[in-house]
């Protein structure tokens, strides 16, 4: 049974949280939903995300095989956004969604590269503590 520590739940509704805010900026920041104060702020918000995304790389307390799936999965998921942005936003370009995915991948990208680069770091110091 895995022990759930305070650190791990914080982290969890944190990257939660950027999840959120990733996906609402995505829709928010594009013709299908336009926000204009997500479109004045999005260099801010963007920033927080990154923030959020250090943040939950810090917090998260994470060893062995668990940071192994972790920054596999990180990595799947900064791969599939950054080509998402290019091959599914040119796509979906015909149907007014091009915008909104290359947007909301964006966003993604925001939040999920700091916080598995993060751990990566985090990995390799802790590897070389033999």
């Amino acid at each position: 049974m895995p022990i759930h520590s305070i650190e791990n739940s914080w982290s969890a509704w944190t990257f939660l949280a950027g999840v959120i805010l990733a996906i609402i900026i995505g829709v928010g920041t594009t013709s299908i939903l336009p926000l204009q104060q997500l479109k004045d702020y999005s260099a801010e918000i963007y920033g927080i995300l990154v923030i959020l995304g250090i943040l939950v790389g810090y917090f998260t307390q994470i060893t062995g095989r668990e940071s192994q799936t972790f920054l596999i999965a990180g990595t799947i998921i900064v791969i599939a956004s950054r080509f998402g942005m290019e091959s599914i936003a040119g796509s979906l370009i015909g149907i007014g969604l091009g915008d909104t995915v290359s947007s909301t991948f964006g966003a993604l990208l925001a939040l999920f590269v700091p916080a598995t680069i993060v751990v990566a770091l985090k990995t390799v110091f802790y590897a070389s503590k033999v």
